[in-house]
């Protein structure tokens, strides 16, 4: 016996970003201000985290990169601050609410639909027990841009051209 399969489950989530700044929630600069810690913190909602959490900078670096200090429930940190590459840039994006806490849902109940609430161009990660390498998994996503770039790079009717006659000979 085969399972039936709605056509929600074979066709994919869809939904939406909406980067545009609007009056109610205009988009905020956080350069400089992103970080990604070594841990899961279950909160979602405003904290001062400035009071607790105070990064430093050291005198030692790797691999060309400055490593920061920091300590996250008595555990020591180190850190670096990473650029987000040339032509992308970095998001915070919340789901839109509709009042009194409900937020917007499609058909399935779920909610596909996102706005941002901030923007940043450089992104601070944390290592519990080692210092910052070019081998952190951070740093190799970032390898995927250029790749990402050449896949989806509008090819030239020349280029077609030249491509056809190579596969011809």
């Amino acid at each position: 016996m085969e399972k039936e399969t709605s056509a929600s489950e074979t066709a994919g989530v869809t939904g939406t970003v909406d980067l545009v700044s609007r009056d109610e929630y205009p988009v905020v600069d956080l350069t400089g201000r992103v970080h990604l810690l070594p841990c899961s913190v279950k909160h979602n909602g405003p904290s001062t985290v400035s009071d607790y959490f105070k990064p430093r900078k050291t005198d030692v670096e790797v691999e060309g990169m400055n490593v920061q200090e920091a300590f996250f429930r008595g555990r020591r940190l180190h850190g670096t601050t990473v650029p987000i590459p040339d032509g992308y840039s970095g998001y915070v994006l919340e789901k839109p609410r509709l009042g009194k806490g409900k937020k917007l849902q499609n058909s399935d109940g779920e909610s596909n639909c996102w706005q941002s609430r901030g923007q940043f161009g450089n992104i601070t990660y944390w290592n519990h027990d080692n210092m910052p390498s070019s081998d952190d998994a951070l740093l190799r996503s970032f390898h995927w841009f250029p790749i990402s770039d050449a896949l989806h790079k509008k090819v030239t009717p020349e280029e077609m051209a030249k491509a056809a006659s190579h596969l011809n000979k």
